[in-house]
């Protein structure tokens, strides 16, 4: 996407902006949009690499203020460690407040059951919903992106959730001329989505530019895994492997991070940032299709959770 803009209107003078800086403009504008909007505003911060765009975009949409809005990470109690140290890291870095949203904590108070398959992704749903509600959070920032799944495809910039943050595709509202409609009753909330427009060869590119640190598991490393339904599965307590199922250690990176449970490994030897993106140019999969267990589960998967309240 390329956008001509004209230093003056009468000179004939024009300067185009790459690509990069017109996805990076929109989500600044969108950032804005949202603090103009709403009184009590968070963002989604799961330490992966799209979330971690979104709070740089985010810390350059308001420098050198500080953002105003605190972070939101729902821990399933399977999350990679690399990744919890790195989501503590950045807070602390930046000054930001954390809430976190805890699935064991709802495990241990009997409210939410494990699953026979041992993933926790599907169970995130009602820790995230009930937070948004106790913390009367009005705008929440994710970071999907239309080009991951078809049932995110149909998102819009702006997504109204009703009282109980279910999502009505019927509801959707038009965003013509990049104007966005944040109006909402008591009890609902609009989801917001900065990077809608960007693909993930997008979003590498966007970080080699802008040098982001990211958690080392994006990048091609030794560690232990074992192979379930197709995919490279880490080895740990969550209840991997099972009988049968054998531990070895591969060359590996990941190009999506969720649950430990559901979140695979592909065999890589991209361990820079310029040989991720070439791999990524040349893949024909989506990381979401090529390493979620979760959105396996079933042609609406996806969707099926996106109504519930799910991002």
């Amino acid at each position: 996407m390329t956008t001509v803009a004209k230093v003056d209107e009468g000179t004939d003078s024009p300067y185009a902006l790459s690509h990069l800086d017109a996805l990076e403009s929109e989500a600044v504008h969108i950032f804005r949009e949202v603090a103009g909007e709403f009184e009590n505003p968070v963002i989604l911060f799961s330490g992966g690499k799209d979330s971690i765009v979104m709070l740089h975009l985010a810390l350059k949409a308001f420098a050198p203020a500080p953002v105003p809005f605190a972070l939101l990470h729902v821990d399933t109690g399977h999350n990679f460690p690399e990744v919890l140290e790195y989501r503590d890291r950045v807070v602390a870095a930046h000054g930001l407040r954390l809430h976190v949203a805890s699935v064991q904590d709802y495990i241990d108070r009997g409210v939410l059951k494990e699953r026979p398959d041992g993933t926790r992704n599907p169970l995130q749903t009602l820790p995230l919903t009930e937070k948004i509600q106790s913390e009367k959070f009005d705008a929440v920032f994710g970071g999907g992106r239309r080009d991951e799944e078809k049932a995110r495809a149909k998102e819009r910039v702006f997504s109204l959730r009703d009282e109980f943050s279910q999502w009505d595709p019927r509801r959707q509202r038009p965003e013509l001329w990049n104007l966005y409609n944040g109006r909402h009753a008591p009890g609902e909330h609009v989801r917001v989505f900065p990077l809608s427009n960007w693909t993930e060869l997008d979003v590498w590119q966007y970080i080699a530019r802008e040098g982001i640190e990211l958690p080392e598991i994006y990048f091609a490393h030794e560690r232990e895994v074992f192979q379930r339904d197709g995919m490279w599965l880490t080895a740990g307590d969550w209840g991997g492997p099972k009988d049968g199922e054998t531990v070895e250690k591969r060359q590996v990176r990941y190009r999506t991070v969720g649950d430990m449970s559901c979140t695979g490994a592909v065999d890589s030897g991209a361990d820079t940032i310029e040989k991720v993106i070439a791999e990524i140019a040349a893949s024909r999969l989506t990381e979401r299709g090529a390493t979620r267990a979760d959105d396996k589960l079933s042609e609406a998967a996806m969707e099926d959770r996106k109504r519930e309240g799910y991002f």
